[in-house]
């Protein structure tokens, strides 16, 4: 029972006006996550087509579709450091039609890579649901000298600057994982960023450059051609689809040197905490599903579960530690 007094009839007034207005709203957000969705959805990918995160996004979507009953539509629009797709998400409607997928460096590094920009990802963007996190792997030439970590750490350590590592970009999971590499080994290693995937493992095939981090989807191919080898994997265990690859700790490198990138979907800021419950649920949902699993495992994708706050909070543990890399070598894309 509520014992409230009011001494003046506006006090009255107001105390009913905003009672009704959030019992109203709670019914409307209620109503639109139960007709959600109504019409099409579409999701914006930073990544391009045909890459790991838009195959597995294609897999998805055609799940989603058939389970809500809509048309959900694929938008490719790489480029930019991922601003391309950003730009275009951030000022529609948050109400859960228009979706972005991004991975983690998108959340916690951009905002450092581009400070003159001002742009904080996640106060832009709400997490939404998860999608997967991918490990590395080291990769080196076929023929190179270097069986483990141990060699690769050696030969960093006897000439400073020599040792060469190529990465997709500056600031990308490949870059950033080499200068952590650097900074827990003692060492100074030269970056080399590649403006193509192919041609960074190409250059590493050849000898042009000495090592890099590679994901499984973008270095099968001249992986299986015989060009590079892999010497280890950036995890705390082994990969169940490779598990004669040690992990870097078991090769000689640091314990605690792990690389990995996660992908999720997003909104723009503001949306229907109903909504993005809804979402978040169907996208868990269908990540469950035996056919898109086995399509993760052949990439070593690890489907997530994590709630919109879980995504957050992975996030901004990945950008402490981004944001101390990205200050120690002053690596900017302004």
């Amino acid at each position: 029972m509520f014992n409230i007094r009011f001494t003046h009839p506006l006090k009255v007034f107001k105390w009913v006006f905003s009672l009704t207005f959030c019992l109203i709203s709670g019914f409307a957000s209620a109503q639109q996550a139960a007709n959600f969705p109504g019409k099409p959805v579409t999701i914006v990918t930073a990544f391009a087509s045909g890459s790991g995160p838009d195959a597995v996004l294609r897999q998805v979507t055609e799940k989603l579709s058939k389970l809500w009953g809509q048309p959900v539509l694929i938008q490719n629009k790489p480029g930019g450091g991922g601003f391309i797709a950003i730009d275009s998400v951030v000022r529609s409607a948050p109400d859960g039609y228009t979706l972005i997928q991004l991975d983690s460096e998108h959340l916690a590094a951009l905002p450092h890579l581009y400070k003159s920009k001002g742009f904080v990802t996640l106060n832009a963007l709400d997490p939404v649901a998860p999608m997967f996190r991918t490990p590395f792997l080291i990769a080196v030439a076929t023929d190179s000298k270097w069986q483990n970590m141990k060699d690769l750490i050696a030969a960093a350590k006897a000439e400073p600057g020599k040792v060469s590592y190529g990465s997709w970009g500056i600031g990308s999971p490949g870059h950033l994982g080499g200068e952590e590499l650097g900074l827990l080994t003692n060492t100074e290693m030269t970056h080399i960023a590649y403006r193509e995937v192919s041609q960074l493992f190409t250059s590493v095939g050849s000898g042009d450059v000495q090592w890099s981090l590679a994901s499984i989807p973008s270095s099968q191919g001249i992986y299986k051609a015989g060009k590079i080898r892999y010497i280890a994997v950036a995890t705390p265990k082994r990969l169940t689809i490779m598990p004669d690859i040690p992990t870097v700790a078991e090769a000689g490198g640091p314990q605690s040197f792990f690389v990995n990138s996660f992908v999720s979907l997003l909104s723009p800021k503001g949306i229907a905490p109903e909504v993005r419950s809804k979402i978040n649920a169907d996208v868990i949902k269908v990540l469950a599903d035996p056919e898109v699993k086995a399509r993760f495992d052949t990439f070593a994708f690890e489907g997530l579960t994590w709630s919109p706050e879980e995504i957050r909070k992975n996030a901004e543990l990945k950008e402490k530690t981004y944001q101390k890399l990205i200050e120690r070598k002053n690596i900017s894309l302004d």
